[in-house]
This record gives C-alpha cells, sequence and structure tokens, in this order.
C-alpha cells in the first residue's frame, strides 16, 4: 500500500497493491497490518455502500460530532468522484481549507478522511459506487452538515449543466460560518 499526503496533512491518499493478471485483479484494500505500520491505528466498525446513477449527484458536505465522530475511508468500485474533505477544526491552521481528489474504479485510490473534516463528494461517471469505511456508527442525533456551495470553502465543484442533484437534507445545509458545531 502507498501512503501519499495531500495538501492538509493530515487528509491522506491510500492506494492499495493491485495485483492483476489473465483473469482480472486483486487487492487488499484494507489491512490492519500494514495499517499499523504506516502509523495508521483506526478501527473501522461499519462499512456503507452508496450508488449514485447520474452524473453530478453531489453528497455532502456530512460529519457527526462527538462521540460519533468518524474518520473515513473512501473508495470508488464503480465510476469515478471528485472527493472532499473539509478542515472544520477552529484550532487548525488549515481550518476553512479543503483538499479535492478524484477517486475512480480505474486509479484505485482511496480517501483518508479524519474526525475533524466535513466529507463530500459529487459523481463524475453514472452508475457510480462508493464504498466507505468508518470508525463509528452512523448517529441521526450527532449528524451534521455544511453548505455545498458556502463560498467562504469555494470548492470548485465540476456541476453539470442544470446543477447538482442534491437531497432536500444537502440543500439547506448551513455556511461555515454559521456552523454551530465544530471542532475544537
Amino acid at each position: 500500500m502507498e501512503v501519499q499526503g495531500t495538501a492538509i496533512p493530515a487528509v491522506k491518499i491510500i492506494t492499495p497493491r493491485k495485483h492483476g493478471d489473465a483473469r482480472g485483479f486483486f487487492s487488499e484494500t484494507w489491512n490492519k497490518a500494514d495499517w499499523e505500520a504506516a502509523g495508521l491505528n483506526l478501527v473501522f466498525v461499519q462499512d456503507n455502500h452508496s450508488f449514485s446513477a447520474p452524473v453530478g449527484v453531489l453528497r455532502g458536505l456530512h460529519f457527526q460530532t462527538p462521540p460519533f465522530a468518524q474518520d473515513k475511508l473512501i473508495r470508488v468500485t464503480k465510476g469515478r468522484i471528485l472527493d472532499v474533505a473539509v478542515d472544520i477544526r477552529r484550532s487548525s491552521p488549515t481550518f476553512g481549507r479543503h483538499v479535492a481528489v478524484e477517486l475512480s474504479a480505474e486509479n484505485w485510490r482511496q480517501l483518508l478522511v479524519p474526525i475533524g473534516f466535513a466529507h463530500g463528494l459529487i459523481t463524475l461517471e453514472p452508475d457510480t459506487e462508493v464504498i466507505y469505511k468508518v470508525t463509528n456508527p452512523y448517529s441521526p442525533a450527532n449528524d451534521r452538515g455544511l453548505a455545498w456551495d458556502d463560498p467562504d470553502i469555494g470548492i470548485a465543484w465540476p456541476l453539470p449543466p442544470g446543477g447538482p442533484t442534491l437531497s432536500d437534507k444537502d440543500g439547506r445545509l448551513p455556511r461555515l460560518k454559521d456552523a454551530p458545531e465544530l471542532f475544537a
């Protein structure tokens, strides 16, 4: 596995080894011993799988508050996304900044989004499937988010004509400056 840094050091790009032959390929997408050897000591407790039919499905920017805050490991098994992590740790020198990384079934990269970051994605191909591991279960009482189009964050989403496809909830999320519950 290859661990690559990003413009925000806490966010990592993880590329698992992929062994191919005439039959196809095999890959260990997560291996506890390899992660521990790389200094990434996380205990994942839940896997999530999302399917988005059209291009331009935008999910996010989501996070959970303590005690159910989540580290996330995101990967794409079919299609392609722009995956985004926004630093929402008020004491961080990178507070309010974001990292955007293209993940695809082809490039086989994963993004590690740590606790203290809001996460979002937009699909770049139809029929995209995303799988992600989390370190805490989903908690509706701790579910929070930020506006995907917050000008103070300034994410350059690759929007399709007509704009993104959003859930009702994601269309009503507050801007970063108006979010009452962020990380210290």
